[in-house]
């Protein structure tokens, strides 16, 4: 039997790059992110992809994602990847504009919590897999970060109560690392990031926990162990 995915935020970047690992093992995913036809170019050529575009933070949206996966009738995975970073460049906190604020805050914590709260049934059916990307900005007092980093350690915070909560769940909170994306380089504008790693060097990792047997907790994605091909 088929394993089934939900990946948000896979149109590039991190989500992307674990998407395509996921089909090339033979998964069936579903997929979303904001722009429907940057979404169609990245994963039209993947087998066992199915693309509903659509923001996370819609209600509207995720009662699509729960109707794709709904034929399926099982859910073993649920990776929580798309974020939003906020204005760029960041701004220190004194001057964030709050509005803003809520937004980032709707993506980053409340659209996880609110994708959780819809599939869950299904996950604690297959014993299932949740996935957050989190950042080192969640732990850490970085200036200008403010907002990002604040949302990332409640993200963190709410994937340590899910873990204790769900007991019979894998919950993994997992910082990727700095990456070569587009999300990266709106956090430096200006800057070359061009030394940064590409996301695919942080999807070993990610498929190491997905598909072993370490327990909930918060890892590092290039820490992982992962075992020879």
């Amino acid at each position: 039997m088929k394993q089934i995915a939900l990946v948000t935020g896979a149109s590039r970047g991190l989500g992307l790059a674990l998407t395509r690992i996921l089909s090339r093992t033979g998964w069936d995913i579903v997929v979303d992110a904001r722009g429907s036809e940057e979404l169609k170019a990245a994963v039209s050529d993947l087998a066992g992809v199915i693309q509903v575009p659509g923001d996370v933070t819609d209600t509207d949206h995720r009662q699509a994602l729960a109707r794709a996966i709904e034929p399926f009738g099982r859910l073993d995975l649920l990776v929580n990847n798309a974020s939003s970073l906020g204005p760029s460049p960041q701004p220190g906190l004194a001057g964030y504009p709050l509005d803003v604020l809520r937004r980032v805050y709707e993506v980053n914590v409340l659209a996880p919590l609110a994708l959780l709260q819809e599939f869950l049934p299904l996950l604690r059916r297959s014993h299932g897999v949740v996935l957050n990307i989190t950042s080192d900005a969640g732990v850490e007092g970085y200036p200008g970060w403010g907002g990002y980093g604040s949302s990332k350690a409640a993200l963190e915070q709410m994937s340590r109560v899910l873990a204790a909560e769900e007991t019979d769940l894998r919950v993994y909170w997992v910082d990727p690392g700095d990456m070569n994306t587009t999300m990266h380089q709106e956090a430096y504008p200006g800057e070359d990031i061009s030394d940064r790693p590409p996301p695919e060097e942080s999807v070993p990792g990610l498929l190491a926990l997905i598909e072993g047997t370490l327990p909930s907790g918060r890892y590092q994605a290039r820490t992982v162990p992962v075992s020879d091909p």
